[in-house]
């Protein structure tokens, strides 16, 4: 009986079956992290068990959606669509107060140039050690780097492989993944206890998912501050990557 509920459930409705399993991720990662005394890493553990879950259907049915292949999960392809996450990123815009995004100014700006140039050069040139010599592929990588947004919309623009978008992928993730879980950990002695550092935090990382997570585990008030400035970060990203970007990468590599 509960058996064929909940099977009507995530084929009739499957967005709330998508959020149902969601939930359910996210009570195991807290109850993982509560139980290490690392309350603050239970958005990262949720990620990671989510990415295992992936890797799990993606083998199993061996398509490329993770768990939305699978026809009783199919909900979460709306879920993890880009219309929610778009709605998610530009809802938190709406807890910032203007007085305090003006204080950012001219170091808000600065961070953000910083912050894409210095974690495209840091990606290109891993992917220069590891044997990319195209300028696209070294490209995709480094734009990997800047978020897993900006990975993959370079490496379509460019014409990079399928393979060398889910590397830009991957790096983007990890980078997500690692931000999350040390921004908590490093706050209080970089001082990240205010809006106007929260901004350039965001500014300097860009990862909008790792920054919100990382944040929320801090404070959650300054969860709007950082969002915004890495949301401005991936647009910037996608902006100037597969141009200017590609343009330097080519000068060097060609």
């Amino acid at each position: 009986m509960v058996v064929s509920i909940i099977k009507k459930l995530f084929t009739s409705y499957g967005l709330v079956g998508a959020f149902g399993i969601v939930a359910l991720i996210m009570h195991v990662a807290y109850y993982i992290a509560n139980a290490i005394g690392q309350k603050r890493m239970g958005s990262a553990f949720a990620i990671i068990i989510g990415l295992i879950l992936a890797y799990i259907a993606g083998k199993y049915t061996g398509g490329e959606k993770g768990l939305a292949d699978i026809e009783l999960f199919a909900g979460l392809s709306l879920l993890g669509g880009g219309m929610l996450r778009d709605y998610a990123i530009i809802s938190t815009a709406y807890g910032v107060k203007f007085e305090n995004l003006k204080k950012a100014g001219l170091v808000g700006v600065i961070s953000l140039i910083v912050g894409v140039f210095f974690s495209f050069i840091v990606g290109a040139i891993i992917a220069a050690i590891l044997g990319f010599q195209n300028p696209v592929d070294i490209t995709t990588i480094g734009a990997g780097a800047v978020t897993f947004i900006v990975g993959p919309v370079t490496g379509s623009a460019l014409g990079a492989s399928s393979e060398v978008i889910a590397l830009s992928i991957a790096a983007g993730v990890v980078k997500s993944v690692l931000t999350m879980i040390i921004t908590p950990l490093i706050a209080p002695i970089i001082g990240l206890n205010n809006p106007t550092a929260a901004m350039v935090y965001g500014g300097l990382l860009g990862t909008t998912s790792g920054v919100a997570g990382g944040l929320a585990a801090t404070d959650p008030k300054l969860v709007p501050y950082g969002a915004m400035t890495a949301t401005f970060y991936t647009g910037l990203g996608t902006l100037i990557i597969p141009s200017l970007g590609f343009l330097l990468v080519r000068a060097i590599f060609s």
